[in-house]
């Protein structure tokens, strides 16, 4: 059958096919088996490379597991909107493909209404799949939410009151939104925190307000007394 200029080739058609057999359709092959950003050879020899950076994969990746882990509905969303937000940024779309527990990015340009168009898959290899299924920042979480919790624990002992409302915020902050120890705020995020987090979500009293350089001053001392987390 002769085709026509306007329709996909044969090859991209068979191949879209068997990627809308999942829930998702899924394009692409596996992080894990190529370095994202580096040369991939097509079916003609050419080098080809996807057109969303590494570190950008990795942050879709890293708070995509985070989303998945979070027990607050709101972090769970906050993570997907950070996420979905970098993503389209670089003109790719996130897809959480389940039956395979795989992240898939697609170049925006395929998508229409939420779905992939065949006739303009012209190259599987633009989109990218991260596999969620082995440990990852999840495991790290956990980690680091644990010793911050810690930290107001300690806050509370030694400091009490208003500053262990503080404590509570500030570790809230940082394990949701960074994945960080308390005592790892950079300068930026310490100004994050002032600014937007602690008079927005933390409902502070005017004494904590009073209070709130103290207070950061004092977990950062208690903090120091205790184990940090491994990096």
């Amino acid at each position: 059958m002769t085709r026509t200029d306007d329709e996909p080739p044969e090859w991209a058609r068979e191949r879209a096919r068997e990627l809308m057999a999942t829930e998702d359709e899924g394009v692409g092959e596996s992080v894990e088996d190529r370095e994202i950003g580096a040369d991939t050879p097509d079916e003609e020899g050419t080098g080809r490379v996807p057109d969303v950076p590494r570190e950008v994969v990795e942050e879709a990746e890293r708070l995509t597991r985070l989303a998945r882990d979070a027990v607050d509905p709101a972090a769970t969303e906050g993570y997907r909107d950070r996420r979905d937000e970098l993503v389209t940024d670089h003109e790719y779309t996130p897809r959480l493909r389940e039956e395979d527990d795989t992240l898939v990015l697609y170049p925006e340009e395929w998508m229409e209404s939420g779905t992939v168009q065949l006739d303009r898959v012209e190259d599987t290899d633009r989109a990218v799949e991260v596999s969620l299924s082995g440990p990852g920042d999840a495991d790290r979480y956990r980690e680091v939410a644990a010793y911050n919790d810690a930290v107001v624990d300690a806050v509370a002992e030694r400091a009490g009151g208003v500053h262990a409302e503080t404590a509570r915020s500030f570790a809230a902050f940082m394990s949701n939104h960074y994945v960080r120890a308390v005592d790892d705020a950079t300068p930026e995020m310490r100004a994050e925190f002032r600014e937007e987090f602690f008079p927005r979500n933390a409902w502070p009293t005017d004494e904590q307000r009073t209070a709130l350089e103290e207070s950061l001053e004092t977990i950062e001392r208690v903090a120091a007394a205790l184990d940090e987390p491994a990096p």
